[in-house]
């Protein structure tokens, strides 16, 4: 039986240390694409590619619950798959595959978004629909970036969280993710925005890179607590980060006296965040965007472009910038108080 698609779409609430807030306003352009001619089968006609960052650490295997779920639900048939090392190398064999596999979608949450346009371009030469999510490449080299949140908005958020948190002075550090992931960059750019703006008493000592890797993490925040004694707060700006300066700054005995803020999921940071080890994280739901993801994917295969209001079960309300930018909603922060009203 032919898939069919019922895009319905929910309100989006941003949320800080509960689950109530306003609504989030959709804005869109209209567009479409060429419909594709579709089989009658019991199986799905269409096939997706959506390529990880990096295989098996905690965010991404929740974003391929979500996609995988919306695979389920939405008739499609998917490919998942990240390369051992985040780093644009291995996406690049992941893309080459599915360009010989002839898949009609490739998906992917980009390491380096230089470095991975050409193949990408390729792709869309070859015939195929090049989405980015999470992390962006050129807007040349695909035809929708599905983002999770406005990052100008959490960057500055992620600081006020720290700012708040050491009375709005110190020194502090920052985890990057990656220097050349561009979702990453955004939120530093926007992070470091925000302190020189508003906060002329804190300083910044250093930016470190951790490579989404959580053993380099923790190794990154020992040697942070070592070389910066005073250290009054530590951001983590990609989800290894804050778990691993918690952990480091409960090894140091300092578990308290530094103020560990960013971006992680609440299952890596429960623990941490009652036993007060890291004050708040920000996240959005990973799962809602795996889902959104292939929803999107296929509403596209479909002809369809993003449209006022659209619904769709479990994910929500979304923003369109310009034509081919998706803002999938708000951050939500979590506490020792809500975190174990999360599963994610």
């Amino acid at each position: 039986m032919k898939g069919r698609l019922l895009i319905v779409w929910a309100a989006f609430f941003f949320v800080s240390g509960c689950s109530n807030g306003g609504t989030y306003e959709l804005l869109v352009s209209n567009g479409t694409f060429p419909a594709r001619e579709a089989e009658e089968s019991d199986q799905s006609p269409y096939t997706i590619g959506i390529v990880s960052k990096v295989d098996n650490i905690p965010y991404f295997n929740s974003v391929k619950e979500g996609v995988m779920e919306a695979a389920e639900e939405l008739k499609a048939e998917v490919l998942y798959e990240g390369p051992t090392v985040a780093d644009a190398k291995g996406q690049k064999v992941i893309i080459e595959k599915f360009i010989n596999q002839k898949v009609d979608v490739i998906a992917i949450s980009a390491n380096d978004p230089l470095q991975l346009a050409p193949v990408l371009k390729r792709a869309k030469e070859a015939g195929i629909i090049v989405i980015t999510w999470d992390s962006d490449t050129e807007a040349e080299a695909r035809d929708l970036f599905i983002d999770m949140v406005n990052p100008e908005v959490l960057g500055r958020h992620v600081m006020d969280t720290l700012a708040w948190n050491t009375e709005e002075e110190g020194t502090f550090a920052i985890m990057t993710g990656s220097f050349s992931a561009s979702n990453h960059n955004a939120w530093l750019k926007w992070i470091q925005a925000q302190w020189k703006e508003y906060y002329p008493n804190m300083k910044l000592v250093e930016v470190v890179a951790t490579n989404d890797d959580p053993h380099n993490a923790f190794v990154q925040a020992q040697q942070l607590l070592e070389k910066y004694p005073d250290l009054a707060g530590i951001i983590g700006n990609s989800s290894v980060g804050p778990p691993a300066a918690a952990r480091a700054a409960e090894e140091a005995g300092r578990a308290g006296d530094i103020a560990v803020v960013g971006v992680s999921t609440p299952d890596l940071m429960r623990d941490y965040l009652k036993r007060g080890s890291a004050r708040v994280v920000t996240l959005w739901s990973p799962k809602k965007l795996g889902y959104l993801t292939v929803a999107m994917a296929k509403s596209l295969i479909e002809g369809k472009r993003p449209a006022d209001f659209q619904y769709v079960p479990g994910v929500g309300t979304i923003r369109v910038k310009g034509n081919d930018i998706v803002i999938m909603g708000e951050p939500i922060d979590f506490t020792g108080e809500n975190v174990d009203q999360y599963d994610f």
